[in-house]
Order: structure tokens, then sequence, then C-alpha cells
């Protein structure tokens, strides 16, 4: 091996082993505790950590075929910010079609009181329009003065109040375009006893503002420019087109009653949970020490190369874990542990070829570097056609099914990279030394 070659490798190497310490320290910040390494956790799914799994159905019986999509939609947001209020760590909360029917997933993980839960996402979502307080800035002023102080568990005075105008009395909400600047604004559409409600308010709050809460929570606050007599209006601003359809969605699903009927709960408790992870835990150890002992008995030398990439790649691709985050189930975990021995299966295709090209006579650095390239068809085409059906099944699939195709992928993008870039250049290391001669460590 040429000098320049070798000293690529051995920087490859330093750079693979500083990339795995580093990942190392993340994946386990309690082992050297080394400065200004994150102390990052696993993001664990509920039936890890416990918690609940809720169904809902959703009855659209009121609804506008063409409108179902975005009705759902805007019920997934508002609920999600709901179960927020909870202070849920990153809830799941999902739409999904099912036999015709429409229905809301909810997951809640680490919940303690499950049925508060219920009861709050039960009702439907509240849209209310209110206008300032009288003593409007002296309150704006007052909660300047709390934020400022550091008081931050005194609750903030609201500087609006409620009014007759309701979601009940908008009919519709719907994202339309400036036609002078082609920006992008939302059109409200009232009915008649809204009109005449939206007349009121509009002619006594010219240049104020009127702000539109859901669940108590304020949504957009738009300015009052003129006296609204038609029953419509526009809300208008520095709106990017996402934002606008999220205002539109929202209003909507405050406006359109959309009830929900609990039909599945299931509750996971934390002592089930840590008791599933360590058997997960556990049986992925025995796996992993399984597969290390099969490749060092059958393939020796390279075999313990593979085994020390492999170690490498579980090390990095649970770095990635934290760091994406991914939330890791029993079936992510289980996604996992398949990656493995998908990169087991490159290694196992990489070793066979280079025994072949040992057979035939050929130099150690020959036989590296026509073995790898005579293996990557065959496992570039086999983890491409996985991670077909791993996109797939994230694409189609319920949560439990996206976190197992999620970390499927993840995992075999590594993996590749383990087998091609990783156990490539240790078998090259080799390469023109003592031990490229003792046939039995390679064949």
């Amino acid at each position: 091996m040429k000098k320049m070659s070798r000293k690529r490798v051995y920087i490859t190497i330093l750079v693979i082993f500083i990339l795995a310490f580093l990942a190392g320290n993340l994946d386990y910040p309690q082992l050297l505790k080394i400065p200004y390494i994150p102390d990052i956790p696993f993001k664990l799914g509920l039936d890890l950590q416990g918690g609940t799994h809720l169904i809902y159905e959703a009855d659209l019986s009121n609804i506008e075929e063409e409108d179902y999509s975005s009705s759902m939609q805007g019920l997934r947001d508002v609920i999600e910010r709901r179960v927020n209020l909870f202070g849920v760590r990153e809830p799941v909360v999902q739409t999904q079609e099912a036999a015709g029917k429409q229905r809301l997933i909810v997951e809640l993980a680490g919940v303690t009181d499950p049925a508060q839960a219920i009861e709050m996402i039960g009702q439907t979502p509240f849209l209310e329009f209110r206008e300032q307080k009288e003593n409007y800035q002296e309150i704006i002023e007052g909660n300047t003065e709390l934020v400022e102080s550091g008081e931050v568990e005194v609750e903030l005075e609201d500087p609006f109040e409620s009014t007759p105008l309701t979601g009940k009395y908008l009919k519709k909400a719907e994202l339309s375009f400036d036609q002078t600047v082609y920006q992008p604004l939302v059109l409200l559409q009232f009915d008649d006893e809204g009109t005449k409600i939206f007349a009121d308010l509009t002619s006594k709050n010219i240049g104020k503002p009127l702000a539109i809460y859901i669940d108590g929570i304020p949504i957009s606050v738009p300015i009052v420019q003129e006296k609204i007599s038609g029953g419509k209006a526009q809300i208008s601003g520095k709106f990017t087109l996402e934002e606008a359809k999220t205002l539109a969605r929202n209003l909507n699903a405050g406006a359109l009653p959309v009830p929900i009927t609990l039909i599945s709960q299931q509750s996971v408790g934390p002592t089930l949970g840590e008791i599933s992870l360590q058997k997960s835990l556990k049986a992925g150890l025995f796996g992993l020490i399984g597969v290390i002992l099969f490749l060092v008995i059958f393939y020796r030398l390279p075999g313990l190369l593979a085994s020390l990439a492999l170690a490498i790649y579980v090390v990095l691709v649970l770095a990635l874990f934290k760091i994406v985050p991914v939330t890791l189930t029993l079936a992510g975990i289980g996604g996992f542990i398949l990656s493995i021995g998908m990169a087991i299966d490159a290694n196992i295709l990489i070793f066979s070829r280079l025994k072949e090209e040992f057979k035939e006579g050929k130099s150690f650095s020959v036989s590296v570097e026509e073995g790898f390239r005579r293996a990557w068809p065959s496992i570039r085409d086999g983890n491409l056609t996985t991670l077909i059906v791993a996109l797939i099944l994230f694409s189609f699939g319920t949560s439990f099914v996206k976190g197992f195709a999620l970390t499927l992928t993840i995992g075999i993008l590594m993996s590749m990279v383990s087998a091609i870039i990783i156990t490539k250049n240790f078998l090259k290391v080799f390469a023109s030394t003592k031990l490229e001669k003792v046939k039995f460590l390679w064949q």
C-alpha cells in the first residue's frame, strides 16, 4: 500500500474513533462527564415510559365531504394544543381513516391522570372573539414589568375580554390572496346573527385589536380597520402561506362542530413500561453478543473487525436517535435490532467475496478492493428494497409502525456506511503487514 494511501486510511480511522468517542459520551454522558456534551435523554414512547393511548371517532355528519381533511387537521391542531396544557412531553396526535370512519389517535406518554385528559380532549374546540379591556395599556405595562422582573410563576392578566361573538356564528374561514400584492390572507364569513354582532364589535373597535381565541389561547390579533357590516371580513398581515392555511384551519376547527367519541383507551403503567424496556435491551444485548460470536468463529479476524465496526455502528445510531430525536417504542427498538442484522448481512457478503478473491491467489489489497466492489451491488439492492418498504410503512402507518420504520431507515443507512467505510478501512490497515500473510486469519 502506498504511503499516501496508508496515511489516508489512518486519518479516516482516527476520525471514526473520535466520532465514536463523542457519540458514546452523548449516549451515556455519565461515563466521563465531558464538558459541553449535552445530557440529552432518550425520547421514550408510552409503551416504554408508560402513558395512555386514546382513539376517538369524529362525527362529520354536518361537514361537507370536501372539508373532511381540513376539519380533521384543524381538530388535530386544537387537540394537540389542549394536551400540551397538561405538560405532556411531545404528545402524538394524528388523524386516521379506518373503514370509512375518521379517527383521531392521541398518545400521551407519562400522563398521570388520563381521566382528566379524556375529559378535556372530549370537548368541542371553542372559538371566541375578544375585545381589549378599558385598561388595556395598563395591563400590558404590568405584564411587561412582571416578565422583566422574572416573576415567571405569576399568571399574567389577559388584556382582552370575551364578547358575544363565538365560533357558532362563523360559517366558514378560507384561504385567499390579496389581488394587488398577492399576499395570503384569511376570509371570514358569519351567519345572519353573527353579522350583526360582528358589525357592532367592529364599529366600536376601529383602530383597536379584536383578538381571536381558541380554547382560551390567542391564535390571531388583527386590528379593526373599519366597520364591517356585510358579514364578511378578511384577516391580513405578513402571513406565510403555511401560516395562513393553519389559521384558516384552526378557525374552522373552532367554528365547525366536530364532536368526537372515545372508542378505545389503553393505559400502560410506568412499571410495565420499564420492564418492557429492560427486557428489550437485554434481548438486544444477547442478540448482539450472539452475532459477534458468530462473526468471530466463522470469519476470524475479519469477523473481529466487523464486530468492532458493529459496536461503533450501534454507538453512532443511538446518538442519532437522541439528536433527531426518535421516539423509541418497542416496535422502534425492534426496527433498530433488525437494522443490526442488515449491517451483519452486508459484512457477510463482503467477507464471502473476500474469501473468493483470496482463493484466486490475488494479493491482500486487491482482494479487499475487489471483495467490496463485487459485494456492493448485492448490499445496495438488498438494503434499497428494505428501505423502500420502510419508507412506505412510515408514510402510511400509524405511530408504532412509523417508529419501527424510522429506526429501521436510520439503521439501514448507517449500516451501509458501517460496512463500506468503517469495515473497509479496518481491513486496509493490515495491508502490507505480516498478518496479511497468515491465511488462517482471512480464509
